[in-house]
């Protein structure tokens, strides 16, 4: 049924759920499993007031939450192949989340694409978008939402 299967996380609970549940389908299916972090860069520039300093610190925070993502996707990588999972951990930085989630998915050929929904509702939907509807709206392949 599917030979592929995409789980993109946050490394948050939530997402952890939606690691297990990938990982659970990627067993029964006998599929590869591909993970997936996609980190937000900090954006600034001499244009916006920002110092030199602030700008070294903004590239430390960076490579923190680059560190991060590999970590997270590292670890899940691990107990995937643990279970006998074969595993690709992949980290991409960009602000286009949902895009970059669909372009993996069809770059690797995934059948399937799992991820978690935070189900905000009213303004916090509007405010904090929701990249989880983004992918449902565009992907040409199956997604998964799990909450």
């Amino acid at each position: 049924m599917y030979k592929r299967i995409l789980v993109a996380t946050d490394g948050s609970e939530l997402s952890a759920k939606a690691v297990d549940s990938a990982m659970n389908f990627a067993k029964l299916a006998s599929a590869e499993l591909v993970v997936l972090n996609v980190i937000a860069p900090t954006a600034v520039s001499y244009w916006d007031g920002t110092s030199r300093a602030q700008m070294q610190e903004t590239t430390d925070t960076s490579d923190i939450h680059t560190e991060a993502g590999r970590s997270i996707v590292h670890a899940v990588k691990i107990e995937a192949e643990r279970q006998g999972i074969n595993t690709q951990a992949i980290t991409i930085k960009s602000e286009l989340v949902a895009e970059n989630i669909i372009s993996a998915a069809e770059q690797y050929e995934c059948d399937l694409i799992v991820m978690a929904s935070h189900g905000r509702r009213g303004i916090n939907r509007i405010l904090l978008g929701n990249e989880t509807m983004n992918v449902l709206t565009h992907s040409k392949i199956p997604v998964l939402v799990l909450r």
